[in-house]
């Protein structure tokens, strides 16, 4: 009983450890030309104000995609986050108004340049490695407002 005591207690400890990782949230498959990526969807304050806070890797190919309730300036910034990320700002037409590169942990906001509805945020350099910059049309997005 002493020995599988310790073990016991070591096990418990182990499955009850935060993970860092976020509730399971739903995804979208999204596409922008002829390249494709998987985004958790967040809609909710308490879900985007969280974001991609407290993870420490992204999957290829995978990101987060902001959806708002009204296109309107939106502005984002990094803090408790650990990934170096590129966030994409999309207008209601699901045209990209601008990409923008953040540092982890930097609390600088940055902005969409006029009103976007959405916000892609992606590994660091994803878009610029696609070819994708603003004026590309993001599909996928029929159907997210007002959920």
């Amino acid at each position: 009983m002493f020995r599988a005591f310790p073990l016991i207690w070591l096990a418990l400890l182990l499955f009850a450890a935060p993970t860092g990782r976020a509730a399971e949230l739903p995804t979208r498959t999204l596409t922008i030309g002829k390249d494709k990526l998987i985004a958790e969807v967040v809609v909710t304050p308490e879900q985007r104000a969280t974001g991609l806070m407290n993870r420490f890797s992204l999957a290829p190919d995978h990101g987060m995609l902001f959806v708002f309730e009204r296109p309107q300036p939106l502005g984002f910034w990094m803090k408790n986050t650990y990934i170096p990320l590129s966030i994409a700002f999309v207008d209601a037409n699901g045209v990209i108004l601008n990409i923008e590169d953040m540092q982890p942990h930097d609390e600088a906001t940055h902005w969409s340049r006029g009103n976007a509805l959405y916000a892609i945020e992606m590994k660091q350099g994803w878009f610029r490695t696609k070819g994708v910059a603003a004026g590309a049309k993001v599909g996928g997005l029929a159907g997210l407002v007002g959920q």
